[in-house]
């Protein structure tokens, strides 16, 4: 039913924040990942938007863009993930991140997310995977990710600086950065990124 808002931020008070669209206030609830790129109050906003009426409430969940709310869609199908779970999902882990780690059955990463176990998990890897593939316009790999004949060392790197408390975008364009040759290894990676990063 309400499907976009645009507006004036008001308020961000992490789950939620308050829009004011045309005089309107809009509560929504959001996750962390939109909380991080929130300009500041009085600044407009757009959000792509799921409207859940329940018999003892009406909430609004907001993204930053479509694909991530498709994404949340899909999750609230899985078996046994309701809004709120799949809002925690969305705010331990990155959209892209997520999709990927579905797509490559990485159940290891998935429950070092808050709120996922490992049946869960496995869960989201199984009915998730076909779903992904109905969902436009997502993203399939990490930004700045390494497509060299060393994946596996970038993608330790990535994991590295993110154990550091790096956000997974900022630490996958550092170590993109980073690999301007062939066969470094990930302590390399790690070096080079951090000096990018501390800049």
């Amino acid at each position: 039913m309400i499907g976009q808002l645009r507006g004036t931020l008001l308020e961000k008070r992490p789950p939620v924040l308050l829009l004011d669209v045309n005089g309107v206030g809009y509560e929504v609830e959001a996750p962390m990942t939109v909380f991080y790129d929130l300009p500041e109050a009085g600044a407009e906003l757009t959000l792509h938007t799921h409207f859940v009426v329940r018999e003892d409430a009406q909430l609004l969940y907001g993204f930053a863009d479509r694909y991530e709310r498709e994404l949340f869609r899909a999750l609230i199908k899985v078996n046994g993930v309701g809004p709120k779970m799949a809002l925690a999902i969305l705010s331990g882990i990155e959209a892209d991140r997520l999709a990927r780690c579905i797509q490559e059955q990485d159940t290891t990463s998935l429950v070092n997310v808050p709120g996922i176990g490992k049946k869960t998990a496995e869960r989201l890897v199984i009915e998730m995977r076909d779903r992904l593939d109905k969902i436009d316009g997502g993203p399939v790999s990490l930004p700045g990710r390494v497509d060299t004949d060393q994946p596996d060392d970038a993608r330790d790197a990535i994991a590295a600086l993110e154990a550091l408390g790096y956000r997974n975008k900022d630490a996958a364009a550092a170590v993109g950065k980073a690999a301007d040759q062939e066969g470094m290894s990930s302590e390399q990676l790690i070096r080079k990124a951090l000096k990018s990063l501390a800049r």
